[in-house]
């Protein structure tokens, strides 16, 4: 139990302290300055470069207090970001996370921790799996829960990968399976008790509940950089359709997917790998000479597709399904749509 749980109406000072002394314990050699100044400082080496992300997470868009358990919903606002890095082949370096949160979130009662202790277990225990410091943030009170993260990452100078190299000719490839984190979510809508007791993400992993504790895949990203196995590459957060548009508007191809090649998580359906997001596995396209691992550090690679020239006549995104070719319409995640 934390300091700010034996403190029954915890103050701002109360919970940052509670947090920085937790924070304490994810030592990481680039940051030489964490939480207690007005900025932390962070000391990249020679040839490399820093690659910046961030991401929201707001309480009825992106979790439901009655449906995800905190330690998921802290996990979660990690894991989001960390798989952006993934998609770049960066490495984690440190973390900024914003809160703002009811006060009663804060509060423990009956000897029971309180909703924020349980988030930071969820995050801290991702944290701590991937070496990243938690080296600053902003807490506020607020009406609705949010929260805002900020990673930073690193790698060798030039090296990032793009959305923007793919080129006709390259094999159009994903990670692990899709669609398990639409299905866990549809299954989560009908029956949210079910799930209560999934609080600890040690009980999750590896990949047990991909909607609730999904696994950013950076030691995959990290390798397809390192080889130079991929050409261009993004993560599946919106939907593969979303992810398969974006690749190709930003590298200026077409693209053609076969159906039957999509690696379908257990008790998925097609549609679900295709517009429901949230699977955070990684899109890449490999040259034709690349030699591809069957699997990377026991996750399944898989070719599902080929880049192709872009055709005025022709749509950007062909899915094969059988005899069939279709234009694959993005219908993934679009805020405001």
């Amino acid at each position: 139990m934390t300091q700010f749980s034996r403190i029954s109406e915890p103050g701002e000072l109360d919970i940052l302290r509670a947090i920085r002394s937790r924070a304490a314990r994810l030592p990481n050699s680039r940051v030489t300055l964490g939480i207690g100044d007005d900025c932390a400082l962070l000391a990249p080496r020679s040839g490399e470069e820093i690659a910046v992300t961030t991401d929201m997470s707001i309480a009825d868009r992106h979790f439901r207090l009655d449906w995800h358990p905190p330690e998921s919903v802290g996990h979660r606002t990690l894991a989001r970001g960390l798989s952006d890095l993934a998609a770049m082949g960066a490495q984690p370096v440190a973390a900024f996370l914003s809160l703002a949160l009811p006060a009663r979130l804060t509060r423990s009662r009956s000897r029971r921790t309180s909703w924020l202790d349980r988030f930071l277990d969820g995050f801290l225990a991702l944290a701590a799996r991937h070496r990243v410091a938690l080296a600053g943030g902003d807490l506020a009170q607020s009406p609705l829960p949010f929260a805002d993260i900020v990673l930073t990452g690193i790698l060798l100078r030039g090296g990032a990968l793009l959305r923007s190299g793919a080129r006709a000719g390259d094999r159009v490839c994903v990670t692990g399976s899709l669609g398990g984190a639409a299905g866990e979510l549809a299954a989560l809508a009908v029956r949210p008790r079910r799930f209560a007791r999934f609080t600890s993400p040690s009980e999750a992993l590896p990949d047990a509940h991909p909607h609730l504790y999904p696994n950013p895949r950076l030691e995959q990203g990290l390798l397809l950089r390192r080889r130079s196995l991929a050409t261009a590459a993004i993560d599946i957060s919106d939907g593969l359709s979303t992810e398969l548009a974006h690749l190709a508007a930003a590298s200026g191809v077409g693209i053609e997917v076969n159906a039957a090649q999509i690696p379908l998580s257990a008790g998925a359906t097609l549609d679900q790998a295709l517009h429901g997001g949230e699977d955070y596995e990684l899109l890449f396209t490999a040259p034709p000479s690349a030699r591809l691992p069957r699997s990377i550090q026991a996750v399944p690679v898989t070719v599902i597709g080929r880049v192709l020239a872009p055709r005025r006549s022709q749509p950007t995104i062909t899915l094969v399904d059988g005899e069939r070719r279709l234009p694959l319409t993005p219908r993934g995640w679009e805020h405001f749509r």
